[in-house]
């Protein structure tokens, strides 16, 4: 039989490790006990352990605890093995050049997406962050990864999110998703016209396994006035050439040719 103080003393210290994550900058004892609602004293014992162990640090002049890079050297190494990451970082690299935007890579997790990959070359700088976590439905990399699986797993995507405005432009009826994820497959790639944080239009390209599905995206980012239907088409012809590149490194194109 599971020992339950036990399974609950885990469930408490990710959510204390879920919230240092999301203060970057630190955060105080209180701020931390409140956000998690745990007693102060229970929050101050979990934090001297992960200290302890190296993977939290508390600031000497503000007391603020924050999460140090041996819980990144973790995570890393789980991307580092991932072949996707090894094989598109340089293309990636090259298209935030001839684009003079910012340029993610993002990985499926359940009905949301996770940045694992982010390259700026231009003078804007995005909110986004390696690491962030967005749904599927309302970014444009979910819509390209969305585009590429059965009508019934979109569905069943749909039924397990939690579908809300997130702008005025986000959409929340699987109808409208439908119909462009339809579009999605007809142009070969995804646009979030601001549907996700106002002032930023984003196309997208799913890059699919040998299957024809798509557990990763990659997308070039920019501000929506720059971001014009005439730049938006160039942008996604670089997209596509990217992709086809990185398809091509993978050997997923050599091998489904191989099978027809």
């Amino acid at each position: 039989m599971p020992d339950k103080s036990g399974v609950q003393s885990v469930e408490r210290i990710f959510a204390l490790i879920e919230q240092l994550a999301a203060h970057p900058g630190g955060a105080s004892l209180q701020q931390l006990a409140r956000d998690t609602a745990l007693a102060k004293s229970t929050v101050h014992r979990l934090l001297s352990s992960l200290v302890a162990l190296g993977y939290a640090g508390q600031d000497a002049v503000t007391g603020h605890y924050r999460l140090t890079l041996k819980m990144f050297e973790l995570s890393s190494g789980i991307v580092d093995r991932m072949d996707i990451m090894g094989v598109a970082r340089l293309h990636l690299e090259r298209l935030a050049q001839r684009t003079g935007e910012a340029v993610h890579l993002v990985i499926r997790d359940g009905q949301d997406i996770v940045y694992i990959y982010k390259t700026e070359s231009g003078p804007m700088r995005m909110s986004s962050r390696v690491g962030l976590r967005s749904p599927l439905y309302c970014t444009g990399v979910g819509k390209a990864i969305l585009a590429t699986l059965a009508p019934a797993e979109v569905e069943t995507v749909w039924a397990r999110s939690c579908p809300r405005k997130l702008t005025g432009r986000t959409v929340t009826d699987l109808p409208h998703l439908q119909a462009q994820l339809e579009e999605v497959r007809a142009n070969g790639y995804a646009i979030d016209d601001e549907e996700n944080e106002l002032g930023v239009r984003c196309v997208a390209v799913a890059i699919p396994g040998a299957d024809g599905r798509a557990e990763t995206a990659f997308s070039i980012s920019g501000r929506a006035p720059y971001m014009t239907a005439e730049r938006i088409r160039r942008i996604a012809a670089l997209a596509l050439e990217c992709r086809t590149d990185i398809l091509a490194d993978l050997g997923i194109a050599r091998r489904s040719a191989a099978r027809e």
